[in-house]
């Protein structure tokens, strides 16, 4: 095999959810079988990689200091969600159920908490959703922003979790199924 062609499959492997044999797969697509495509995804990479940088207020991927959301007067920034990763906020955004700020925590430290307050103060918010991974480290996690805004009057609140429809019960770990139950809603 060539070392180019092994270099790329290399590079693909390194790619998350991407395994030996869809490494191998890309590379010959890209290089091989496209190469027209295999250019194309290359400057698109190589496009995305000079322009996008995290927004400076919220930590959402942007390709100005401000992205388009904090930009957006017609959002309500009264309503603040927090989320691990700007993914996430591309996520919630294509579900179009939301319509507040978001900010990004995806570390614990005393600047990035600060930065929250201030994110808040001057947003005048009055609700923090939390739409973080359901866990002990994210239950962790709130428990310490909240506790951070003791003796505000901010509601915190967090997604619903539980059991996704269509999937049926016998799908379902014994941690969903409990939190289904004791977060159950009146009908």
């Amino acid at each position: 095999m060539s070392s180019k062609f092994d270099e790329l499959v290399e590079a693909f492997s390194k790619l998350p959810g991407v395994g030996k044999k869809s490494a191998l797969k890309y590379a010959y697509h890209v290089s091989i079988d496209n190469s027209f495509a295999g250019l194309n995804l290359a400057h698109c990479i190589e496009d995305a990689v000079k322009a996008l940088r995290r927004c400076e207020n919220c930590g959402a991927i942007s390709e100005d200091e401000i992205c388009e959301i904090c930009a957006d007067s017609s959002r309500d920034s009264s309503t603040l969600c927090i989320v691990e990763n700007p993914k996430d906020i591309l996520i919630l955004e294509k579900s179009g159920a939301y319509k507040g700020l978001y900010f990004v925590l995806d570390d614990i430290n005393s600047d990035i908490v600060e930065k929250l307050i201030n994110f808040t103060q001057k947003n005048s918010t009055n609700e923090i959703l939390f739409a973080m991974t359901p866990g002990i480290n994210s239950d962790g996690i709130m428990l310490y922003i909240e506790d951070k805004f003791k003796g505000s009057n901010i509601l915190f609140s967090k997604i619903a979790q539980g059991i996704p429809t269509g999937v049926t019960l016998d799908n379902i770990d014994t941690l969903s199924l409990t939190k289904a139950i004791n977060d159950r809603r009146e009908i």
